[in-house]
């Protein structure tokens, strides 16, 4: 089959396009036609060897956390998937990537794909997707309707899924953004959108979860705005979350991790009209290195699926 791999840590030029073995599933895996992965900001980090500690791999390796595609084999304990199943799902990050025509997979991580959108498509929701839902379920706890939540960086993917899961939630969301995004902010259903650094708000808020890369003495001052017991939860795992011990402000630092049902539920949400895809550009999957190549000079508005050579656009 074809796949892109790299075989040692490097710039965008080291990912080859080539042949390798298919693989075969173990006891509890699904073998995955794949329809398409997409591109995830980390994923130029690994292949460049700056996350060895946090995320080490084995070289070559495949690139490509998200899924879609269809069941091709069936490991031995598989219960709850059938050949020829559309599923989607997010791969732990020390594995073998899905940017390739066939991809194993541990069944506990997969869900059975949303009908409402293609399948192709639906390959850029699975890590950005559950990284939202974690940061408000997981992490910030948000059960309460009415709770205010405040997204720095809602302008991007990931704060996108947020401001809509936080608004089927009940809350009251406040989003800070560039000025290309604001409009994005505004359809995903944010109440408040201020531009970029700390706003002046009315009163405090419950939640804060930043998305954004932001320096050190933003991130305290985040925390500022956060009434007390309140938790601000950051996914800029190079710098630390701030906290408060004396007014009880918890600072968490969100890892995502693979959750098939937790996917299922962004899935019926999708399905139900409740939550929408962000921009998608589809990109085929011989092309994975140009994206690389891409996004060391500029951010890329929405997500880049890339498109396995057998894959239908349907």
């Amino acid at each position: 089959m074809k796949a892109v791999r790299f075989h040692e840590y490097g710039t965008p030029e080291v990912l080859r396009y080539e042949d390798v073995e298919q693989p075969v599933p173990g006891v509890g895996e699904v073998r995955i036609r794949v329809a398409a992965t997409s591109f995830n900001p980390v994923e130029g980090n690994i292949r460049a060897g700056v996350m060895q500690g946090p995320i080490p791999i084995r070289l070559p390796h495949t690139p490509g956390i998200d899924i879609a595609g269809t069941v091709d084999a069936l490991g031995e304990d598989v219960t709850g998937f059938d050949i020829g199943d559309r599923v989607i799902g997010a791969l732990p990050l020390t594995s073998t990537g899905a940017a390739a025509e066939y991809v194993i997979a541990p069944a506990s991580i997969l869900a059975a794909a949303p009908t409402s959108v293609p399948l192709v498509d639906v390959a850029g929701l699975p890590v950005v997707g559950l990284t939202a839902w974690q940061a408000l379920f997981d992490h910030a706890k948000l059960t309460t309707t009415g709770q205010r939540v405040l997204i720095n960086g809602a302008g991007g993917v990931v704060g996108g899924y947020a401001v809509q899961l936080a608004k089927n939630a009940g809350a009251y969301v406040i989003a800070t953004t560039g000025p290309r995004s604001s409009e994005q902010a505004k359809t995903a259903g944010a109440d408040e959108i201020h531009g970029p650094g700390i706003p002046e708000l009315s009163e405090p808020v419950d939640v804060v979860l930043n998305f954004a890369p932001i320096a050190p003495e933003q991130m305290a001052a985040l925390a500022a705005v956060i009434r007390d017991g309140g938790v601000l939860v950051n996914t800029t795992v190079w710098m630390p979350a701030a906290s408060d011990e004396a007014r009880g402000v918890r600072g968490i630092n969100l890892f995502f991790r693979p959750d098939g049902e937790q996917l299922a539920g962004l899935v019926a949400l999708l399905d139900a009209g409740k939550l929408h895809l962000g921009v998608t550009r589809r990109v085929p999957l011989a092309e994975l290195a140009q994206v690389h190549v891409e996004v060391a000079t500029a951010p890329i508005n929405g997500k880049v699926v890339f498109v396995a050579p057998s894959a239908t656009l349907d």
